[in-house]
Order: C-alpha cells, then sequence, then structure tokens
C-alpha cells in the first residue's frame, strides 16, 4: 500500500485552508479556483499578506503591520496544520471544480509532497489542471513539471525588503523564463519600481506578453491609487495589467 506523507498546510478555523473561490490576480483572473494554501516560505515579504504560513514567535522578520494595534507575530502550533495527501485529495474531491491553485508560503518548498498530490487526482480524473503560485527562487524537477499547467511566479523586488541574495536566484528565474508555462506578476508599491522590474526582464529575457503587473494594497482605496499610474505603464511597454479582484469582492479576507 503507498505511503501518504503528511504535508504543512495554512490552518484556518482549526482546517487547513483548503477553499472554492475564483482566481483573483494575473493571467487567470476570474477563473473558479480551489486553492491549497501551504505553509512555510523561503522568503519574508515586509508587505505579505499570508504571514501567517512564516512570521513565527521568536523571528526577527519585519512587516509593514508591526505597529498596528494588536498584531503580533504568530504561532506554529495555532497557524500550521499538518494534513495527509489522502486528505487533502478527499477534500478537494468534495468540491465541484477542476482548477487548482498550489499557493503558500512557498508551495516548491513541498514539492515532492505536491507532485504526489497532483498524481493522485489526475490518476482520479484527468481534468484536473494546476496552477502554481511560486516566488521563483526554487527550480521545480521535472516529475512536478509535467502535471503542472501554468506558473504564477512572482519575482520579489527590493520593495519586499528582501537581500537581492535570497531573492534573486539566477538559475531559478532563467528556467522560468524559459518556460513556456510560466507568467510573470511583478508587485508594485510605486513607480520607482519600474526601473528594477525592466532590468530583470532585460536580464532574462522575459517576453513581455507574459508580464502582469498588479498594484500591492489590501484595501480598495490603495490599490485605486496605484491603478491610474500602473495602467499607463502596462500601456506604454505592452504589458498585461492585473487587478486584485478578490480583494473589491471580499475585503483582506482569509479563505475566499
Amino acid at each position: 500500500m503507498q505511503k501518504f506523507q503528511f504535508m504543512k498546510l495554512a490552518k484556518l478555523n482549526n482546517r487547513a485552508e483548503i477553499f472554492h473561490t475564483i482566481q483573483g490576480e494575473g493571467k487567470s483572473i476570474g477563473k473558479p479556483s480551489i486553492f491549497v494554501r501551504t505553509s512555510l516560505c523561503n522568503l519574508h515579504c515586509i508587505w505579505c499578506d499570508t504571514d501567517y504560513t512564516w512570521n513565527w514567535k521568536g523571528t526577527s522578520f519585519k512587516h509593514i503591520h508591526d505597529s498596528l494595534p494588536g498584531y503580533s507575530k504568530f504561532s506554529k502550533e495555532e497557524y500550521l496544520i499538518e494534513l495527509p495527501i489522502e486528505g487533502i485529495v478527499k477534500e478537494v474531491q468534495g468540491i465541484n471544480c477542476k482548477n487548482i491553485v498550489l499557493t503558500g508560503g512557498e508551495p516548491l518548498l513541498q514539492q515532492d509532497d505536491l507532485q504526489q498530490l497532483m498524481a493522485t487526482l489526475k490518476r482520479q480524473d484527468n481534468n484536473y489542471r494546476f496552477e502554481v503560485e511560486t516566488n521563483g527562487t526554487l527550480i521545480p524537477s521535472d516529475k512536478f513539471n509535467q502535471y503542472v499547467e501554468q506558473y504564477n511566479v512572482s519575482p520579489k523586488l527590493q520593495n519586499s525588503n528582501n537581500s537581492l541574495k535570497l531573492r534573486a536566484r539566477e538559475n531559478a528565474l532563467h528556467y522560468f523564463a524559459q518556460n513556456d508555462k510560466a507568467v510573470f506578476k511583478f508587485v508594485l508599491t510605486n513607480p520607482d519600481d519600474l526601473d528594477e522590474i525592466l532590468g530583470l526582464i532585460e536580464k532574462y529575457q522575459i517576453k513581455p506578453e507574459t508580464v502582469y503587473l498588479m498594484p500591492e494594497g489590501q484595501t480598495e482605496e490603495k490599490l485605486r491609487l496605484k491603478q491610474q499610474w500602473l495602467i499607463e505603464v502596462c500601456k506604454q511597454y505592452n504589458f498585461n495589467y492585473t487587478d486584485r479582484i478578490h480583494i473589491h469582492i471580499y475585503g483582506s479576507k482569509r479563505g475566499v
């Protein structure tokens, strides 16, 4: 009998954070999807809206919410749950949707287990389709890659507060730039970020039609403030603009 491994997933309402919604960003925006949110990350973005997957108590990582009343670092016991792959399969199969988004945290930290998850679901129903949201620092294995329909690669910029050594892994970025399954989503906090993005696009020869620019923001107001100038940038360089429609629909909430 095949032995299933336990995966580390984000914990929400005492359950694994697996939920049915629409894709809110990027190439598949608006597409009904099942999100499977893994825990743990190898980067620590200062504006991250899923910092409950890595900003653990006792760490020294900085976050823009540090000064907010009531905000504190997260307890692994309260925000991380281990679930066998067969349990994830059962939850996914109970939802009437075939587009699966593997997100995080950084899902490629657990790519062997995710490969087993995808293979199991595919054996049950070949109509399952898999998107992987990644920060572009880790290279997928050939076995993992064969199950993936789309990589939503979001290389982190200086505005993330990660060091260049951590956020820019040349071999990984070259891999994704040459992978026809990959699209690139860059998060901008202000117009000054554009020079850094253009530098990455030139260095790794990223095709403009695969580039999506997205405003950073966890409220409708913050997104609107950046919307107009960012759309003009997309028109100038023939990039794609992507909003965060889940913020407009649900606000900054989990599990939606």
